[in-house]
């Protein structure tokens, strides 16, 4: 006899079963598409900054939400998607693989590898767009991240949690500088993230191989959207790759990200605007591009030591042309940045490398960052330098000079001649105070370009030689005392003396 109670049981039981494993699958039609982005008819629930599925693995994201339609920017060719296509949802944003697994790669914004190391295993996933750190969650800039460049390091130095621009015309030096400070984190323990947008990818190759080859690349992330990628994929990148460098940050650990550069991604956004219809103001960019890039540098900070003492230092860089540094895009990021460092065209020409304006190139929090004996040394320095700039214009009327000034003249060219570093050849802090001692004592005064460079590698080997313990205080955040400085000094004068660069020992 059936148990017909026991029947209808187990068919309501694979009824509820049958029911839990259908997802219910919102689905719609392409209305539109134009260079890289779609109009997407229906989707009533769909979120901003969804990803959507189209055919043949299309994927987009969402950008603008309006009563008839979703405006979709595409992150692949959609070259074989067509109006009329179906679009699924994912029901996800958009969001990145995060984790030590990507130390050493070379990945895409999305994640998927972009170098022959095979596939990424990182499990854990993290939103490419979350909110800043509240300013109570923040701490104050007070430890340098040195990049190694005397010029820098003196002149504008780089605090763990600043954000410090980087902005010139092109082929004036921007990435080597950024390179340079990627490269001096060596043996710091900061993992270094490289984010390049709309870079030919031969430019990229060549950077991840100088990593590679200086060692730094075990320790470092590289996100690439390069300019033959769409726009969307561009727009998508910067902020990738500073989720990656948050979860880092987030385990209490010191971050530097580049951004290279955010010109290019200004533009990727525009071209995306333009196509979605929004209203264009200055220069066509959309009223919100400044918020676009003020959102993203916002999330660069140090946290204080309950949410895990980790930092987020941003070194975005922009391109000028012929110099103007008051265009639309440089304005708006540099009144988002703690400073620039401004690379001059005319600086470059002449073979000054790193060619750093001094004059327009500034830094409002890393000073605060700066080795104690470091900050006494330099002060003076720069106050120097920048009244020789001055009176170096001057000297091109063919005015006679008194004594004085012409001493001024010498001791100016001669920081100059100091300040001039080539490039993969970065001096730590210790060395630069060691340098920049005898500069200010006048102990490279006269000498030509050659004679600067080998009175700069005698000192530091006497340095390094006879004074290791003033190194080791210096490194601990100590200052040098007069007495020490003295006595630093002499020695420096002997061996300049004994190698024919200086005639009298003071």
């Amino acid at each position: 006899m059936i148990d017909t109670e026991k029947t209808f049981s187990a068919i309501a039981k694979s009824i509820d079963k049958t029911k839990a494993s259908i997802r219910q699958e919102e689905v719609s039609l392409v209305q539109s598409i134009a260079a890289g982005t779609a109009f997407v008819s229906g989707l009533e629930n769909v979120q901003m900054d969804e990803l959507l599925l189209f055919p043949n693995n299309v994927q987009g994201v969402v950008q603008t939400l309006s009563q008839d339609n979703v405006g979709v920017v595409f992150l692949d060719n959609a070259d074989m998607v067509r109006a009329g296509d179906k679009v699924r949802r994912s029901g996800r944003v958009v969001d990145v693989p995060v984790g030590s697994e990507l130390l050493g790669r070379v990945i895409n914004p999305l994640g998927a590898p972009l170098d022959s190391k095979g596939p990424v295993t990182a499990t854990k996933r993290r939103p490419i767009e979350v909110e800043a750190r509240s300013i109570m969650d923040r701490a104050p800039v007070d430890t340098p991240l040195q990049t190694g460049i005397k010029a820098v390091d003196a002149f504008t130095p780089i605090g763990r949690g600043q954000r410090e621009l980087i902005l010139g015309d092109r082929q004036t030096g921007k990435t080597a500088i950024a390179l340079d400070t990627m490269i001096n984190q060596k043996h710091t323990g900061v993992i270094c993230i490289y984010c390049a947008i709309g870079q030919r990818n031969s430019a990229v190759a060549q950077v991840v191989a100088e990593m590679e080859k200086h060692g730094v690349l075990a320790q470092s992330v590289v996100v690439s959207a390069a300019g033959n990628d769409t726009a969307g994929m561009q727009y998508i990148a910067p902020y990738a790759a500073t989720s990656i460098g948050e979860y880092f940050m987030e385990q209490g650990k010191d971050v530097l990200i580049v951004y290279d550069d955010l010109s290019n991604h200004a533009r990727a956004y525009r071209q995306m605007s333009l196509l979605l219809r929004r209203p264009p103001g200055r220069e066509a960019f959309p009223g919100d591009v400044f918020y676009i890039h003020s959102r993203l540098l916002e999330r660069s900070t140090k946290l204080k030591a309950e949410f895990g003492g980790g930092s987020l230092t941003a070194l975005p860089i922009v391109s000028t042309e012929a110099g103007n540094i008051s265009a639309y895009i440089p304005t708006n990021i540099i009144s988002i940045t703690d400073g620039q460092i401004y690379l001059s065209a005319p600086m470059f020409q002449k073979g000054i490398m790193p060619a750093i304006d001094t004059g327009r190139s500034v830094s409002r929090v890393g000073g605060d960052a700066q080795l104690p004996a470091y900050k006494a040394l330099v002060g003076p320095l720069k106050l120097f330098y920048s009244q020789f700039e001055e009176l170096e214009s001057f000297t091109k009327f063919g005015t006679q000079l008194d004594k004085e000034t012409q001493g001024r003249i010498k001791r100016g060219q001669a920081i100059r001649l100091v300040l001039e570093q080539r490039q993969f050849k970065t001096i730590p802090a210790t060395d630069q105070i060691a340098i920049f001692l005898a500069t200010n004592a006048g102990l490279f005064d006269g000498l030509d370009a050659d004679a600067n460079r080998k009175a700069q590698k005698k000192v530091l080997e006497v340095f390094h030689a006879q004074f290791k313990n003033v190194i080791k205080n210096v490194d601990n955040r100590q200052k040098i005392s007069p007495e020490k400085s003295a006595e630093l000094l002499t020695a420096f004068e002997r061996i300049l003396q004994h190698e024919g660069l200086v005639e009298n020992v003071a």
